[in-house]
């Protein structure tokens, strides 16, 4: 793809997810895992226009990920503040709660994110990760957790 035409696709992706934060709220942007070792995240776009924190989840399906993420995202424009150790359960939507833990990391992950706002480098939005638990309740840094075959990456220890 020559410069011209990279130039303009970028320009109409960065129209289209200013449209969707302005229907929605916010755009979900989803990164399948490229390599066989990445795992798959999705994280908000749109949050951090209002003051707050995006959010991630890391290795779930596009559609778990856009739930889970729009629902969180529509308490937090609703008002309700994330915090660092909280946790947020779905009910019967999902059968997960999930733990909202601080990402020291988000500029090596938040790229769409940094790109709307026109972050410098070195200065991202913040993010915030929400990691879900395993059918009985235990999170990936507690005893007994048992996700068979996989762990959830930890805040800090992984990147787009």
């Amino acid at each position: 793809m020559d410069r011209t035409r990279l130039a303009a696709w970028l320009d109409e992706e960065s129209a289209y997810t200013a449209a969707v934060i302005r229907d929605h709220g916010v755009f979900i942007q989803y990164v399948g895992g490229m390599l066989e070792s990445a795992a798959p995240f999705a994280y908000t776009v749109g949050l951090f226009g209002s003051g707050r924190p995006e959010i991630a989840i890391v290795g779930v399906s596009p559609g778990t990920a856009a739930a889970v993420l729009n629902t969180v995202a529509k308490r937090v424009i609703a008002g309700e503040e994330l915090r660092p150790g909280q946790i947020i359960g779905f009910g019967e939507e999902w059968p997960h709660r999930v733990r909202v833990e601080q990402v020291p990391n988000p500029g090596d992950i938040a790229y769409s994110a940094n790109d709307h706002y026109r972050r410098a480098p070195g200065s991202s939005v913040p993010l915030l990760q929400l990691t879900y638990d395993d059918k009985g309740g235990r999170f990936p840094d507690e005893d007994g957790y048992a996700n068979p075959g996989w762990v959830q990456p930890r805040p800090g220890r992984w990147r787009a």
